[in-house]
């Protein structure tokens, strides 16, 4: 209900601050200001909220020897997957070129002074800096400059070494439990403010650019929603193509969960229906309950393509072209700092703040896509939710333990009949005769 109430909320402040801007220019662009505020207050909250989930997502899945196999595979799949889709991410932006031509930048007249800025760190220009950046002389400066990568490596040592300690380390495991939790809630309060940012961000926008500006943001949403098409379909239903998993319906066995994540861009709204519902598909619950948690912390498809897309967006309307090779150095990045903080509201906004302030790069685009973002949010959230419904079923592909009875059992209604059985079980002979788990 409250995440339904803040949809209303951050719309009907979308739609107020266009009539703002368009009515009233002079007065909008004086809006900058609420903006602002919300961006530094999402600043605020990037070290300590990723420092503390991401601390925890690696200290409770990092133990390789625990995990075993299926924890190689899950995380290898991961990796594989996510990586995929920042590159196709990386192709849209530099297809569609969103940002070309949107806005005219001065820092004289815009009144966006501390969002324009570029920060004081160092831009990471190849690979062999980008290597060396990752290191901190001190986590404490990393934090406070905001640098993502070096809190990053930190934490991952960090993380490894608490596992490695054991028992020893609980205190500060629970610790970092309950710090996480309040992250959480902190995170939730700043979000109350975004119907006032997006209202000044896009009154702002609209008042100093003309109601022109509203094409260029159909743009954005048609490049980011194309791009995402194309991964479900060149990579999702590539993946359950390979399985053997009839796509259409597992398509129609989640319309529920995928239409409540897009209407509320919430993917822990969706997650518990999601969950029950692959079990049901013929996924063991031992997996379900392993991978779909540990999806949302390292395999957000959507939110990877849509940070790759926002981060060259984001170069563009500033007119920082990059070369290929920094393109790939911040694609590098995200595989990094995309990492470790999902289920929280707005994530992809502050990786995003965080990721181009890592890199110099000035934060203007995210003030402009905050007006949007809840319509991008939308899809990236749905498709995040279907992409880890997918890696379910070809991790229990892959571990051999799919049950396809129950999957029939499932589309048919519990109403199987004996030519169904007769099916599977030829199709069973095709391959190998397999038992359930085919």
């Amino acid at each position: 209900m409250k995440q339904s109430k803040l949809t209303l909320a951050i719309f009907s402040a979308l739609l107020l601050g266009i009539i703002t801007g368009w009515v009233f220019p002079d007065f909008a662009v004086k809006l900058h200001v609420l903006a602002e505020i919300f961006l530094r207050m999402v600043k605020m909250i990037i070290a300590p909220l990723l420092f503390a989930t991401l601390v925890v997502g690696i200290a409770g899945h990092g133990d390789v020897k625990s995990l075993g196999r299926l924890g190689i595979k899950t995380i290898a799949y991961f990796e594989v997957v996510t990586t995929i889709a920042l590159f196709i991410g990386l192709g849209f932006a530099n297809l569609f070129k969103p940002g070309i031509g949107m806005v005219s930048i001065s820092t004289a007249h815009t009144g966006l002074n501390s969002i324009v800025q570029s920060a004081a760190t160092t831009h990471h220009n190849s690979f062999g800096e980008l290597i060396l950046g990752l290191f901190p002389t001190s986590i404490f400066q990393s934090m406070s400059e905001g640098n993502l990568l070096q809190i990053v490596v930190f934490c991952i040592f960090f993380a490894l070494a608490i596992v490695a300690v054991g028992e020893k380390a609980k205190p500060v495991t629970d610790f970092l439990n309950s710090l996480a939790s309040i992250m959480f809630k902190f995170t939730e309060y700043v979000m109350y403010f975004a119907p006032v940012g997006i209202f000044g961000a896009i009154a702002y926008t609209v008042g100093s650019n003309g109601i022109h500006i509203l094409f260029n943001y159909g743009k954005i949403i048609l490049s980011l929603y194309v791009a995402l098409a194309a991964f479900v379909l060149f990579v999702l239903f590539v993946a359950c193509k390979i399985v053997r998993i009839s796509v259409r319906a597992l398509i129609k066995a989640l319309q529920e969960p995928a239409l409540l994540a897009f209407t509320t861009a919430s993917s822990e709204a969706a997650l518990p229906k999601a969950m029950q519902i692959m079990e049901d598909f013929g996924v063991p619950k031992s997996i379900v309950g392993f991978v779909m948690p540990t999806g949302y912390t390292f395999n957000l498809d959507g939110s990877t393509l849509y940070l790759a897309m926002a981060v060259i967006f984001s170069t563009q309307i500033v007119g920082h072209p990059l070369t290929i090779e920094q393109q790939l150095v911040i694609m590098f990045a995200l595989m990094l700092t995309s990492k470790g903080i999902a289920g929280v509201p707005r994530v992809a906004l502050i990786v995003l703040a965080g990721t181009l302030t890592s890199f110099g790069i000035p934060i203007l685009g995210v003030a402009i896509l905050l007006g949007i973002d809840q319509i991008l949010d939308m899809g990236r959230t749905t498709v995040n939710l279907i992409g880890n419904c997918v890696a379910t079923v070809v991790i229990a592909r892959w571990e051999n333990q799919f049950d396809y009875y129950k999957m029939s059992d499932f589309i048919k209604g519990r109403s199987l009949k004996l030519a169904t059985v007769s099916n599977i079980e030829d199709y069973k002979d095709t391959n190998n005769g397999e038992g359930h788990g085919i």
